[in-house]
């Protein structure tokens, strides 16, 4: 019901994802993660016409999920986790690398940049190349500089005043930043 609103809305991808990555979140077994997403996509496979995306990291979780229905992948490891790259070759859908600075239970334990906005391009661009190197077609890749992943808010401000400098690396950009502390703190 509530993809349908979204999509009644404007959406035009729905991101399901079984596992929370806010920070301090308890780690969720594969087999559980699994039995959360897949039905969830099914029925909104089966009644949307909406690209789908898989929040995880873990390999299993991205296999299940695009066997559902999923059209993309979202992984806040940025396809680091064992067997997540190989996952990503095999299934053959677009990916979405995101930056972050730890995993959802440290990224926020004093997190500390020389200069954020190069060390997140930097990051994001060795992952494209190994996911080249890999076999990953560049026009499957999608950068995410992961606002509130491992940064502070002068971070995220900082990020989100140079974000053409992520542009300018000629990959598409997703920016996620509803309902995250950074607008409160602009406020």
């Amino acid at each position: 019901a509530q993809a349908k609103k979204m999509v009644a809305d404007g959406a035009t991808i729905i991101d399901v994802g079984g596992e929370s990555t806010r920070p301090g979140a308890a780690i969720v077994p594969v087999e559980q993660e699994i039995e959360r997403v897949v039905p969830v996509i099914e029925a909104i496979r089966s009644e949307l016409d909406v690209v789908i995306s898989i929040d995880t990291s873990k390999p299993e979780v991205m296999r299940a999920a695009v066997n559902a229905g999923a059209n993309l992948i979202n992984d806040v490891q940025a396809l680091r986790v064992e067997g997540a790259l190989q996952a990503a070759v095999d299934l053959s859908v677009p990916i979405c690398l995101m930056h972050a600075q730890g995993t959802p239970q440290t990224m926020q334990n004093d997190p500390r940049y020389d200069d954020v906005v190069t060390e997140v391009i930097d990051f994001l661009l060795e992952r494209v190349k190994v996911c080249e190197q890999a076999g990953i077609a560049r026009s499957q890749l999608i950068l995410d500089p992961g606002f509130r992943f491992g940064k502070r808010a002068s971070h995220n401000l900082r990020l989100m005043k140079h974000l053409n400098k992520l542009i300018e690396q000629g990959l598409p950009v997703l920016v996620g930043v509803s309902r995250k502390s950074i607008i409160g703190a602009l406020l």
